[in-house]
Parts: C-alpha cells; sequence; structure tokens
C-alpha cells in the first residue's frame, strides 16, 4: 500500500571524496599463490601438500566417525548385531555397547505401546573432528532419531593402519 522510497544518487564529487582511490587499495596474494611462489623456504608446496594431506585425512576421520555412530546407534536400537562394530571398537567400548544395547531392550520389552519405537531411522545429521595429537582425533556427532536427538562422542586412535575407537559416549 505505501509506496517505495526513492532512491537518491549521490553526486559524483561526495562518492569520490569517500572511496580510497583504487591505485592505492593494496593486492594480497591468496595462500596458495603465496605456497607455489615461496618454493623450499619453508611454506613451498611441501606444506601444501601435507595440508591437503591432513584435509583428505580429516575427511576420513569425519566419514569413519559418521559410519561408527550410526552403527552405535543401531546396535541400541537392535536393529545391528554389536559383533560387526568388533573391528572399529575397542574391547571395553564395545562390552559396554553391548551391555547398554541388552538393558535398552529389556526396557523396550517392558515398555508399552509407542516408547519401543525410540531408535526408528537414525540419521546422522552433523560431525566435528578435532586432532589430539599424531593419530588422535576426537569426534562430536549429532543422531537425530524419530523422536529425538542424541549427542554422540568418540576418540579415535590410529595404529598400524587402523583405526579403532578407545572411547564412546552415546547420549
Amino acid at each position: 500500500m505505501s509506496a517505495s522510497p526513492a532512491v537518491h544518487s549521490l553526486p559524483d564529487a561526495v562518492l569520490q571524496a569517500t572511496s580510497p582511490p583504487i591505485a592505492s587499495r593494496s593486492i594480497v596474494a591468496s595462500p596458495r599463490a603465496k605456497a607455489r611462489t615461496d618454493g623450499p623456504s619453508g611454506r613451498g608446496p611441501s606444506s601444501a601438500r601435507k595440508a591437503a594431506q591432513l584435509l583428505s585425512l580429516d575427511a576420513e576421520i569425519r566419514a569413519l566417525a559418521r559410519s561408527i555412530a550410526q552403527a552405535a546407534v543401531e546396535v541400541l536400537a537392535g536393529t545391528r548385531p554389536a559383533q560387526q562394530l568388533s573391528r572399529t571398537l575397542d574391547p571395553g567400548c564395545l562390552s559396554a555397547l553391548q551391555h547398554r544395547a541388552a538393558l535398552t531392550r529389556a526396557h523396550a520389552a517392558n515398555a508399552q505401546g509407542g516408547q519401543s519405537r525410540l531408535h526408528r531411522s537414525p540419521m546422522v545429521r552433523s560431525v566435528r573432528v578435532c586432532a589430539v595429537n599424531d593419530g588422535v582425533y576426537e569426534a562430536s556427532l549429532v543422531v537425530s532419531e524419530e523422536l529425538r536427538s542424541r549427542a554422540v562422542a568418540m576418540r579415535l586412535e590410529g595404529s598400524n593402519g587402523a583405526w579403532k575407537v578407545t572411547a564412546l559416549e552415546i547420549g
């Protein structure tokens, strides 16, 4: 119902006085360009290669944490056997997960109605990873289920070319 406000343009003299001249603006090279031009002085292609390897490792850890968290919540739901996680979980974590799954199934058997549907169709919503030391990562995840969302935290340690979960907490 109301008319749009009129657009007023500033005179050229005002625009030139308020904006800095183009010639005085500094041009900063991107970090990638610096890495290509610095050479073997410490920030050359080798450091760029290391950064790419770290990003690749972060992506690998993120994908691994996502699949382990999804599988662990499915174990709690009773739709996946815990033994499928025996290669990726530390024996202590595996036995704790098996114990909690047994308790969850016992509780679901005693519950009435829709409460037994608590762990249906879990989906990992977000994953965050953090490198603690060389070969040690910690991950935090949010897993959404039909009735609730829960937090999952895990510590992954690499040895002999394989990653093991040494700590697993499911909220």
